[in-house]
């Protein structure tokens, strides 16, 4: 072995380099491999596709779509559809897994037996058929349009959907959004001056209870002086369905619902283990200085919990956005089903589109990630 070899160091460096030149070489072979078969086929290539006409409809779209539309309006419907169902699972997963987590280790036995019967059951079903399960099993069974379940002559669920009265703006509307976020600013402020006094006095102070009338008087008081600007328009039958208002078809709501009661199985699991790993010493000192369970569990278990749970948490927020995917199966237009699926099927330009789509769900995944390990970094308890 000549002597350089000797040093561990140098070998270090070596291996390294070997083990860089090994993977740059294997990445090239993969790129030439694919540049030849995709010029055997005869497959264009570039991202020039992407300002052709679509020439298809998509019958779920938050921004204005028609055939004429480009298939990169294609791309930013699905992307909207994919981050619309991704918010509200997250909302929704996280309000279940609270509950049933706190749920699973109440002492009633029923309560506690049929949290632990809903995480066995769902956690273990693939979350596939579970979207199946809603969309033809439980949604498809319900009335037709002409015998919808009504509430107050202003919601209607049927096999089409769920309808609800759709809020319409109008000018002076802006003075209510400046109102709630003045309303969330106070509500910081209170909290912030509320814990100060706290400490400094040991007196408590309803921040909970301030700030739901913060929130709910503020915009009401805009709402009120800007003279009423937001009206609402009802859905209303006209020949075989629903029209005005707004509309949830039974595809977003399989999907919601499969990938909300799914992903709640596993935060609910994070928020017990949390809870459990709350020191004993605590819920002890909490009983002595007289709280009530309420209390307890409000101001001392929680707050620790969470901050327990919250790396686990973060990786299912991940999970479910990359699971909206399998909405490809009812056809639900996220960005998988019609970019994808449809524009790709159109265009044959697999290899720009898989690359598009991939790339977004990865930025949208590392910004997720980087949000709430903030997030996570701020909830830390500070050690010294």
């Amino acid at each position: 072995m000549p002597s350089f070899l000797r040093d561990e160091k140098i070998r270090g460096i070596l291996y390294q380099i070997i083990a860089i030149t090994l993977f740059v070489g294997f990445l090239f072979y993969i790129a030439q491999n694919t540049a030849h078969n995709i010029e055997q086929r005869g497959i264009k290539t570039g991202f020039a596709f992407l300002h052709d006409t679509a020439g298809f409809d998509i019958t779920e779209s938050p921004i204005p779509f028609t055939p004429a539309s480009t298939h990169l309006k294609v791309f930013e419907v699905g992307l909207l559809n994919t981050l619309i169902v991704s918010f509200w699972g997250i909302v929704f997963s996280s309000l279940i897994g609270l509950l049933i987590g706190i749920w699973r280790l109440s002492p009633n036995w029923l309560i506690n037996r049929i949290a632990a019967a809903y995480i066995e059951t769902f956690r273990n079903i693939p979350v596939l058929l579970q979207i199946l399960f809603w969309y033809n099993v439980v949604l498809a069974t319900l009335p037709s349009t002409r015998h919808s379940l009504n509430f107050f002559n202003a919601v209607f669920i049927n096999n089409r959907g769920f309808f609800m009265p759709k809020l319409v703006f109008q000018d002076g509307a802006w003075m209510i959004g400046a109102a709630i976020v003045a309303a969330i600013i106070g509500i910081i402020f209170v909290h912030r001056w509320a814990k100060k006094r706290q400490e400094e006095t040991g007196e408590q102070f309803p921040v909970f209870l301030t700030g739901i009338i913060l929130l709910i008087g503020l915009p009401l008081l805009a709402y009120l002086i800007a003279g009423r600007p937001v009206t609402a328009v009802y859905p209303e039958l006209h020949g075989f369905n629903f029209r005005g208002g707004k509309t949830f078809t039974p595809e977003f709501l399989a999907l919601l619902f499969a990938l909300s009661i799914y992903t709640a199985t596993f935060i609910a699991e994070a928020i017990r283990s949390g809870i459990e790993a709350v020191p004993k010493g605590q819920k002890e000192a909490a009983t002595s200085l007289g709280l009530s369970p309420l209390q307890q569990l409000r101001l001392v278990i929680l707050p620790q919990a969470v901050r327990i749970a919250i790396p686990s948490i973060i990786n299912q927020y991940l999970n479910l956005i990359k699971n909206s995917s399998l909405a490809a199966a009812i056809g639900y237009p996220e960005l998988v089903t019609i970019f994808a699926g449809t524009s790709l099927n159109q265009t044959g330009q697999a290899l720009e589109i898989l690359l598009i789509t991939m790339l977004t769900y990865l930025l949208i995944s590392l910004i997720v990630s980087l949000i709430l390990n903030w997030f996570n970094a701020k909830m830390k308890i500070k050690e010294r």
